[in-house]
């Protein structure tokens, strides 16, 4: 996303002030409402985000813009936990059947709906099972055209998929089995909505969210600030019986620029800052990713594994006109540009430590498959590299024609420093930045040869990676139209495996066929970084970067 700088936005001015004044309102009719009247009482958690928030419909939570919200105001069956386990949410136990296709859930019995205009007398009623078969029902429901209807495309029944036994249980019934749906139903996507207030409101749906989570929308003013207050009705405890969340209120504002987002955050009128804008990274981290010496005791430096791999993707369907007469059509050129990327150099230098080196597969750490320790994959070896060339029949590169590689603007200097390194080795390539929008619609229709991509896990399990070469699935996921026999059968086989550690294994064995045809050059594992108040406690790490707020304390 290009960045505007506040010198050539003439809103800018007129958004800043009344998005402070909106703030400074708001606060004082939160804390006036509480019944200690101590102004320093009430705890306000604040995020900016630059991207803006395009719906609170959890049908259409696609991107971390739209997560974020939806986590607080809703709640899904299941959720996962920090160590990436399943853990129960409104279902607080279950049962899978001997075949594996049918997934029973028992419902708590204390859940209600956020109090809402849209119940008898705007008290919130009880969640029942018809709720979770209204709420899983509409994403596949294609006049909700919801963008998360393929999670359960070619997996759930097709006549009874949802079924409500009785108030407080709920069947999900799987035309073969799938050990990911698990993961799948903790997504935002699955979290649980009213009939009413979707009936009531249509497609403005977007902006009357009513569920069951730790927090309540209270108003939206768009392009200014969304404000949600804790939920007094919530259902869940600590582990001492005190009632979460700890906060009472949550702002977000919209300042779409980075340099005024770190402002806001120095001066205190943010709780925190995601990611660090590569203008000023040089300036709070070291090269090894440490907070400066400087910034010690104001401001807390967070850092964790994330489940995401940045990549670059090479096209390889060989009956794709870009591919035929490309060099890149040979695997052992596309090895030799896997071998010539120092990628523990590009990640000190270009991103000052943050992210882990892809050195091995494709699935990053943290699963429990741990392709990250047991797939080979390719370290800096630029002699090997031109080994590779000579055999393709390209030594020291000669005859070979110009790769393009696309990328987006915030990854242009990324791209560049692997281009070098590339042509160092003998293979010349060359950088074209274009649109985000753009690059997505190229790869999703096989038009770019070599691009810039990434994958972020929309669900725990190493199977999400794998499924971007399964040779059946189109793009997306499968951007570089990568195909292999063994793989297919292999990833047939994995979703069929009912014990665990064969299971990680038969992933292994596919990531490292991938990693040896090489459709694609892994760059690095993602890290998230957060900037948080030296104020704030309780704030946890999540490997899918989910913004978890309930047990988080400001403390005055």
């Amino acid at each position: 996303m290009n960045v505007k700088e506040a010198i050539n936005h003439p809103l800018r001015f007129k958004h800043t002030i009344p998005a402070r004044y909106f703030f400074f309102l708001f606060s004082f009719v939160l804390l006036a409402s509480c019944t200690d009247k101590k102004k320093n009482d009430a705890s306000v958690f604040t995020y900016n985000e630059t991207t803006g928030i395009a719906t609170l419909d959890p049908a259409f939570a696609k991107n971390q813009s739209v997560m974020w919200p939806a986590h607080q105001l809703y709640n899904t069956l299941v959720e996962v936990d920090t160590s990436l386990n399943i853990v129960p949410s409104l279902a607080k136990k279950w049962e899978v059947s001997a075949d594996r296709k049918q997934y029973v859930f028992h419902l708590r019995d204390s859940v209600f709906f956020q109090d809402n205009e849209v119940f008898p007398g705007g008290k919130g009623r009880k969640l029942v099972a018809a709720d979770v078969v209204y709420s899983l029902g509409r994403i596949i429901d294609k006049a909700t055209a919801s963008s998360g209807a393929w999670i359960f495309n070619n997996r759930v029944d097709t006549l009874q998929p949802f079924v409500a036994l009785n108030d407080s249980t709920f069947a999900l019934n799987l035309l073969r089995p799938f050990h990911p749906i698990l993961g799948i139903l903790s997504m935002q996507y699955c979290s649980i909505v009213p009939h009413e207030a979707v009936e009531k409101w249509g497609k403005d749906f977007r902006r009357h969210a009513c569920g069951t989570g730790p927090f309540q929308l209270v108003s939206w003013e768009e392009g200014e600030a969304l404000v949600m207050h804790k939920n007094p009705n919530y259902w869940e405890r600590d582990s001492s019986g005190k009632k979460l969340p700890y906060l009472d209120a949550i702002k977000v504002t919209f300042f779409d620029n980075k340099a005024t987002e770190f402002l806001q955050f120095r001066q205190g009128a943010l709780s925190f800052v995601n990611d660090i804008d590569p203008s000023f990274k040089d300036e709070i981290l070291t090269k090894s990713g440490e907070l400066r010496k400087q910034w010690e005791g104001k401001l807390q430096l967070k850092k964790h594994a994330y489940l995401n791999t940045e990549y670059f993707g090479i096209l390889v369907d060989e009956n794709n006109p870009l591919v035929k007469g490309s060099p890149v059509a040979n695997k052992l050129v596309r090895q030799a540009m896997n071998f010539s990327l120092n990628r523990k150099q590009l990640m000190m230098y270009m991103r000052n430590s943050i992210g882990i080196p892809a050195e091995a597969g494709f699935v990053p750490g943290g699963l429990p498959s741990r392709n990250t320790e047991l797939v080979k994959g390719y370290p800096f070896d630029p002699a090997k590299a031109k080994q590779l060339l000579a055999e393709a029949g390209y030594p020291e590169g000669k005859g070979l024609s110009t790769v393009k590689l696309l990328t987006i603007p915030i990854y242009a200097d990324i791209a560049s420093f692997a281009a070098k390194q590339m042509e160092e080795a003998g293979i010349p390539v060359q950088v074209e930045v274009i649109q985000k929008s753009l690059l997505l619609e190229q790869t999703a229709k096989s038009q770019a040869l070599f691009f810039r991509g990434s994958w972020i896990a929309d669900y725990p399990d190493a199977e999400n990676y794998m499924a971007m070469f399964y040779s059946k699935n189109p793009a997306p996921p499968n951007y570089t139209r990568y195909k292999n026999a063994a793989f297919d059968r292999l990833y047939e086989k994995a979703l069929e495996e009912t014990n665990d550690s064969l299971r990680y294994r038969l992933y292994r064995e596919m990531d490292q066929i991938v990693i040896n045809d090489a459709p694609v050059v892994p760059i690095w594992y993602d890290m998230a970084i957060h900037l948080i108040q030296p104020n704030l406690t309780g704030f946890s790490p999540n490997a899918l970067n989910l913004l978890e707020l309930r047990r988080v304390r400001i403390t005055n």
